[in-house]
């Protein structure tokens, strides 16, 4: 599996966090990593394992939200054969994998209160027990957990133990979402955009339009950075056009006038229509209007626009869905300046 450990940004409150996780990183300490989904709290845990002294030893990483609560307890501590029902042979938890290294715990306020408790007896006497077995094995292990829960809260209303979180929250480092992040939409979108083009053995990296540029910022990036590389990998592969910057982008990959709903009833909704008119305006909308012409040439270059990113600026295929000649396309859009983008 690839790891990519190097961070890109130079906004103040990412630095920030990031000399932080290096501050932090040679002590024996356990670290709690606070961010919404996409920031990079695993990215966090990987420099804080590789900067401190246990970097030659295991990192091992258990999403606790990714096994059902039955089975949380025997992943993390282990188990002895005949333990319950499927137990064939005994087994090492993850806590004995990170013997003498570091165990990365990744949502960690789903873990259910039984396993809390023994988390907790865990980090304060450094020892497991294996389920079906009455004999504590003694383990070195520095714990990173991760989530995107407000843990104070979830303790004050008895939904994660308190106790707990004091002996996890030695040092808490809070990641910023990239919506806040000041300038750094940019250097990531010409980041991530030129390995896509290496990847795609592009001779140069003509980098993005000064709209698409203005989309990726204006943009706000619910799945932060994981989200923006795909949407910047996307619309490069996507560009047939690399000598002329890219200069469109798809937010949403499901996206499409094609795409299958369902009515109320459950059933399957109309196909679309490609020469049905765009919905009307509101009433209040069309009372503003002082301008037809100026009202009417922007709701055609609306149209016009949007059907071009639809076909991925084929400009044949645009026409024909537009129910135009080649040459009308081309004079509306020439007529709204839209020739660059789609030439």
């Amino acid at each position: 599996m690839e790891r990519n450990i190097q961070f890109v940004g130079q906004s103040t409150a990412f630095l920030d966090a990031v000399e932080r996780t290096s501050r932090a990183a040679p002590l024996q300490r356990p670290v709690l990593v606070i961010g919404e989904r996409g920031t990079g709290k695993e990215l966090i845990a990987e420099r804080l394992h590789q900067l401190s002294r246990r970097w030659s030893e295991p990192l091992v990483t258990l999403n606790c939200a990714a096994l059902p609560e039955t089975l949380i307890e025997a992943e993390l501590f282990g188990h002895e054969q005949g333990a319950f029902t499927g137990a064939t042979r005994a087994r090492a938890g993850r806590f004995e994998e990170a013997d003498k290294g570091t165990l990365f715990l990744d949502e960690l306020a789903t873990l259910s209160m039984g396993a809390q408790e023994r988390l907790l007896r865990a980090v304060e006497y450094g020892e497991v027990t294996r389920i079906g077995s009455s004999r504590p094995v003694k383990v070195d292990v520095r714990i990173v957990a991760a989530t995107n829960e407000d843990l104070p809260r979830l303790a004050e209303q008895g939904r994660f133990r308190a106790d707990l979180l004091d002996r996890l929250s030695f040092e808490v480092i809070t990641l910023p979402p990239l919506r806040v992040r000041e300038g750094d939409i940019r250097v990531l979108s010409d980041y991530f955009g030129r390995r896509m083009a290496a990847e795609l053995h592009w001779e140069t990296w003509p980098g993005f339009s000064d709209q698409a540029l203005a989309q990726l910022e204006e943009h706000q990036w619910p799945g932060n950075v994981r989200e923006l590389r795909n949407v910047v990998e996307r619309a490069v592969y996507r560009w047939d056009q690399w000598d002329s910057p890219v200069g469109h982008v798809q937010f949403d990959p499901f996206d499409s006038p094609w795409k299958p709903t369902q009515s109320m009833r459950g059933e399957p909704a109309p196909e679309f229509d490609a020469k049905s008119a765009p919905p009307a305006a509101s009433p209040a909308a069309l009372d503003a209007v002082t301008d037809l012409r100026a009202a009417v040439d922007a709701h055609e270059k609306a149209i016009v626009e949007q059907a071009l990113a639809r076909h991925r600026y084929n400009q044949r295929q645009t026409a024909k869905a537009l129910g135009l000649s080649y040459d009308q396309l081309r004079h509306c859009m020439k007529k709204h300046g839209l020739m660059e983008r789609g030439s």
